[in-house]
């Protein structure tokens, strides 16, 4: 079966504005940190950059590109010290941090501007098992509030550092992320009322990691069903359709999949799994 490539799967363009950059060297992750947030600026955007060191140093990172520093005087650009906004060891409170965001984009609205853009190095909050399952579940939680609101995000993750393993549990909750990131994506930017949106490879390599995203996710039913807009979906194998059908039991509900593949549906029937719907995405 011919895959769908990356630009013909998956939500729009503005969508994939809520991105996990991966790095592994300093100057890889404020390089794209100004081409993004300088993207925001040409769009009227305030942008904000956060990142570890004093902010002098974070101003200075962002003043080595011509485009942000126009912006830092008249207040367009901001920056924030990580060091400085979290103690050690802090674990994030998702529902706590969306709110934080939103009220942020609130104020950049009534500012004048078209939205908020966010480039910020978040490698600092996510070095313990505890921060790591926190900040997964506030990915999710802030995607869901991006695909409704003017905020976008560049999130960055030190691989060297956290390890490939880290950043996947994390990437996963992006509609987008750099290459070799992550096999799939459940995100928030979903369409048709459905609780998550699904793109990518539930394979051989998501064996692990899809069961953690699910439940991380904390996927909200409406009238009994967990729905999935998994028009992205790639590929899906056995054991990922299992993991629904676990997920389904185990929180009394049921899951539909919204799928232009056939092979869930077949996989679906013949191993009888109780608690998974296959329907056609449109």
């Amino acid at each position: 079966m011919l895959k769908p490539t990356e630009q013909d799967r998956g939500p729009a363009a503005r969508a994939r504005d809520h991105v996990c950059r991966g790095y592994r060297e300093r100057a890889e992750f404020v390089s794209r940190a100004q081409e993004f947030l300088a993207e925001g600026l040409a769009a009227g955007e305030r942008v904000l950059y956060v990142a570890p060191g004093d902010e002098a140093a974070l101003t200075g990172q962002l003043r080595e590109d011509g485009r942000c520093g126009e912006g830092l005087e008249s207040g367009a650009v901001q920056v924030a010290s990580v060091d400085s906004t979290y103690t050690t060891g802090t674990v994030v409170d998702p529902a706590g941090q969306v709110e934080l965001y939103a009220a942020a984009t609130s104020e950049a609205l009534a500012a004048g501007f078209t939205g908020l853009r966010v480039a910020a190095d978040a490698t600092s909050l996510v070095r313990t098992p505890a921060q790591v399952d926190a900040f997964a579940r506030y990915e999710h939680l802030v995607d869901h509030y991006m695909a409704a609101h003017p905020m976008s995000a560049m999130c960055g993750y030190d691989v060297g550092e956290l390890g490939g393993e880290v950043v996947a549990q994390l990437g996963c909750m992006h509609p987008a992320a750099s290459a070799g990131v992550t096999p799939f994506h459940l995100h928030g930017h979903a369409r048709d009322g459905s609780a998550a949106a699904l793109d990518g490879d539930l394979d051989l390599e998501s064996r692990e990691l899809w069961p953690l995203a699910l439940e991380r996710a904390g996927l909200r039913a409406s009238a009994g069903t967990v729905a999935i807009d998994a028009a992205g979906l790639a590929f899906a194998d056995h054991r990922s359709l299992f993991a629904l059908a676990d997920y389904a039991e185990r929180h009394a509900t049921t899951v539909v999949l919204r799928t232009r593949l056939s092979t869930p549906a077949r996989l679906t029937e013949l191993l009888d799994l109780p608690g998974v719907r296959v329907e056609r995405a449109a």
